[in-house]
């Protein structure tokens, strides 16, 4: 999807007579970076509303927009709103900011609801699957229902009554709850109550009258809300209402007194869960007093109160997502093998001597090149030394009980990982310590950045000396993500690049700092600087007449630099197209300034 040019005031040139661009002021150069991340989770929407895409995967991306929307507000805009509390100029820009979101993306909510109730419920019916509120039940189901809620519900639930001696609960992050206003039975004087949706519970649950035919589904929240008479005895329900609730997970480690970078993340980890609500989710039509309890108690400002007109998580149906049928989902996609690294090559790393080998995921099988190069390394006798960084591994990882397994056989293992990763600490620590236990010499990370890199060297014992091969990527080493996401793996024995990997890892296991990489592009060393180069380069090359162009592809583009010199490029009529995941800050496609700048967004199937 081409990202359109932004539209012009009629009024206002956008060049002077001097010929150098002139963006008018409510147009500055560069576009903001929250308001271009709500843009990008907008073409994940229309992924959902678009009625190509199979039922199921419809539904699924529904869920998407909202992990996504969940991530944003605990990544972004926690760190923005302790900020908009401050009474400065700084803050009344944030506290605009945050209003702007707000109203961005209000359309967007109505979208989600409509399609979900419009055509995704409507054509699952269609198709034998029911999700069926309460009312719709038959008597029998509701009776079977309140059985299963004795049974599998009751016992997990906490009823918490708000009163003197009990003060307001702890909301647990991004947890769905049911508030519930109670009277005694004579008396109109109003209690306040809060039930948690257990997240160990199934969102949705399969009555029993399902069939082959025929799969019918009712809420937890509904069989909950039904049932509150079970767990306020000898009160009466007056009123309910679902919320939910965001917690800021920007955790400010320059506070956390600690020995080292692993307890340093681990108190954050800790400090996290008990951070301020950064946002307020409740249903539409929801009752005034019960929202006024929770406002005042936890805080909110009146920006950060989302009122929605449907399902509070629609990440819940996930469990609904997985039904099969063939017909509701994406065609089956199996990856192929890269043709290097076919059924007749039984010696991989012979296969890489011969030259060096791309695979570009999932359309080429991780499991066939990247898996299977470092299963080959810690199972062959010569391999010596296996070293590798590891970002998100995921929770069931190959690559922890191969760097276990090299580690035993008497290999030096060394493995990077990095343990702020974000929202994968707690994963991330875990794995650092089996591998520490088992004798691998673990780096946390380095203080001040996070290693985004994914790259492994073996070095390896051969009848003319010792040589080192080398996994350069884009991607995690994930085998789950890697069906998912499209990346790119260098497998290469190159001497000139596996010696420069040697030193990155040099530089992270002994701080040694090299900066003179010929070959490779090292963020923060030369990445940056060599990119700029490059793109000056080519606007030379145009401006003397000669061939020239720029085709790059990245997640985001956000450094002014980059940009700025992007701009200068595109002033000589460098064509440059931008293949951008996520947001990008670059205007495209305005006169006098970005013109021959065209950029293009691929969202789809697989995560760019």
């Amino acid at each position: 999807m081409t990202q359109p040019p932004p539209p012009q005031p009629k009024t206002t040139p956008v060049s002077d007579p001097s010929g150098e661009a002139v963006v008018p002021a409510e147009q500055p150069r560069l576009l903001d970076r929250d308001l271009q991340w709500l843009e990008f989770n907008r073409r994940v929407l229309n992924e959902a509303l678009d009625p190509r895409t199979p039922l199921l995967e419809r539904l699924s991306f529904l869920g998407i927009f909202t992990t996504n929307l969940d991530e944003f507000f605990m990544k972004r805009i926690g760190a923005l709103y302790p900020r908009a509390t401050r009474s400065s100029a700084h803050s009344s820009a944030d506290r605009a900011l945050a209003l702007a979101i707000r109203d961005t993306l209000r359309p967007m909510l109505e979208d989600q609801a409509r399609c979900l109730d419009d055509e995704v419920r409507p054509q699952l019916a269609a198709r034998g699957i029911q999700l069926l509120g309460w009312e719709e039940l038959g008597e029998d189901e509701c009776a079977a229902m309140q059985r299963y809620f004795q049974a599998n519900v009751y016992p997990v639930l906490t009823p918490q009554a708000v009163d003197t001696g009990h003060p307001f609960p702890f909301i647990s992050n991004l947890s769905t709850s049911l508030a519930v206003a109670l009277t005694y039975p004579g008396s109109e004087e109003r209690i306040f109550a809060r039930v948690k949706l257990p997240p160990s519970i199934p969102a949705w649950i399969e009555l029993p009258t399902s069939s082959m035919a025929t799969r019918r589904f009712v809420s937890l929240r509904a069989v909950v809300r039904h049932n509150l008479s079970e767990l306020f005895p000898g009160m009466e329900v007056r009123e309910t209402m679902l919320f939910r609730v965001t917690r800021n997970a920007d955790v400010r480690s320059e506070s956390i007194v600690a020995r080292d970078l692993l307890e340093t993340v681990a108190e954050e980890v800790r400090r996290r869960r008990l951070q301020q609500g950064v946002r307020l989710e409740h249903r539409r039509g929801a009752d005034p007093w019960l929202l006024l309890q929770v406002v005042e108690a936890m805080g909110f400002l009146p920006e950060q109160i989302y009122e929605l007109p449907r399902d509070l998580d629609m990440a819940e149906y996930r469990n609904i997502c997985k039904i099969s049928d063939k017909e509701l989902h994406y065609e089956p996609w199996t990856p192929v093998v890269p043709p290097a690294l076919g059924k007749k090559v039984t010696d991989l790393f012979s296969a890489i001597r011969a030259g060096d080998i791309l695979a570009h995921h999932p359309y080429e099988d991780f499991e066939a090149s990247v898996a299977r190069f470092i299963r080959t390394a810690t199972q062959d006798k010569d391999v010596l030394a296996i070293k590798m960084t590891l970002y998100r591994a995921g929770d069931e990882s190959p690559f922890i009980p191969l760097m276990i397994e090299a580690a035993e056989a008497g290999k030096q293992v060394a493995c990077l990982i990095e343990l702020k990763a974000r929202f994968d600490e707690h994963r991330n620590i875990r794995w650092a310590q089996a591998l520490e236990d088992a004798g691998v010499h673990v780096i946390y990370g380095i203080i001040g950045v996070k290693t985004h890199a994914k790259t492994a060297i073996v070095v390896r014992r051969e009848p003319d000396g010792l040589r080192r091969y080398a996994h350069i990527g884009t991607g995690n080493y994930n085998p789950q993500t890697a069906r998912l996401y499209t990346d790119l793996s260098l497998l290469t024995c190159n001497p000139e690049i596996t010696a420069e990997v040697g030193e990155v890892f040099n530089h992270l296991t002994g701080r040694s700092i090299r900066h003179d990489f010929q070959h490779l592009l090292v963020a923060p060393i030369n990445m940056k600087a060599r990119l700029l180069a490059m793109i000056r380069r080519e606007a030379e090359h145009r401006a003397a007449g000669r061939p020239a162009r720029i085709v790059a592809k990245c997640n985001q583009l956000e450094d002014p630099e980059i940009c700025a010199a992007l701009y200068e490029a595109a002033a000589v009529g460098l064509q440059i197209d931008l293949i951008v995941r996520g947001f990008c800050l670059l205007r495209p496609g305005v006169p006098g300034l970005s013109e021959s700048i065209r950029v293009v967004s691929v969202i789809g199937r697989f995560l760019e």
